[in-house]
């Protein structure tokens, strides 16, 4: 019996010092990856939005208010992955000091199919329009039609311009101008400079 304690002690000793030794230590981390956002489905909208600014023009303040707003009535674009769309209608209006109108327009994406004709101009969506400046007597807009993707940059840029009389027309653009002076920008940039 006595050898029977004897063999349990060493074999409980032996099984404590196995326990206790060290174990290999690596520089691995292990985190949890956080689950991938399911791909939304159905027809996107982009986000609506309104800009609003009053500017000093032909001896006068006008305000211009710029709306971009989604459209289900449209025909459907598509971004890079072959998502779906719904593309944008874009109104302007200008008023002035007294309130009264001076222009109040609705465009979409078939005004500026004259300098669409690749396919990110023709699958995509009209968007956006942002104020650019004064230019002698005609105020200078950007516009751009491309890709619905917010995280696209492709798209193409033009220039819609109103007179003094309140004609409108529309011109290819090899870049968005900021017009004070500084570098070129995008029209993103353009926007969130101004508070989009």
């Amino acid at each position: 019996m006595k050898k029977s304690v004897l063999l349990l002690a060493g074999t409980i000793a032996m099984l404590g010092m196995w326990s206790c030794k060290e174990k290999p230590q690596t520089d691995d981390i292990i985190t949890k990856r956080a689950p991938e956002a399911p791909a939304p489905k159905g027809t996107q909208r982009m986000s609506d939005f309104t800009y609003e600014k009053t500017i000093e023009w032909m001896n006068g303040n006008y305000t211009i208010t710029i709306h971009r707003y989604s459209d289900d009535t449209l025909p459907q674009t598509q971004d890079e992955q072959g998502r779906k769309y719904y593309d944008n209608k874009i109104g302007l209006k200008i008023t002035r000091a007294d309130g009264s109108e001076f222009l109040n327009r609705v465009f979409t994406k078939t005004d500026f199919s004259d300098f669409i004709n690749n396919s990110y101009g023709r699958n995509g969506a009209l968007l956006g329009l942002a104020y650019d400046r004064v230019d002698g007597s005609n105020l200078v807009f950007g516009a751009s039609v491309g890709s619905p993707d917010s995280m696209s940059d492709e798209y193409i840029p033009m220039q819609v311009i109103v007179s003094a009389s309140g004609s409108v027309s529309i011109k290819a653009s090899s870049q968005l101008d900021s017009g004070n002076g500084e570098e070129p920008r995008d029209e993103l940039e353009a926007a969130e400079a101004e508070g989009m």
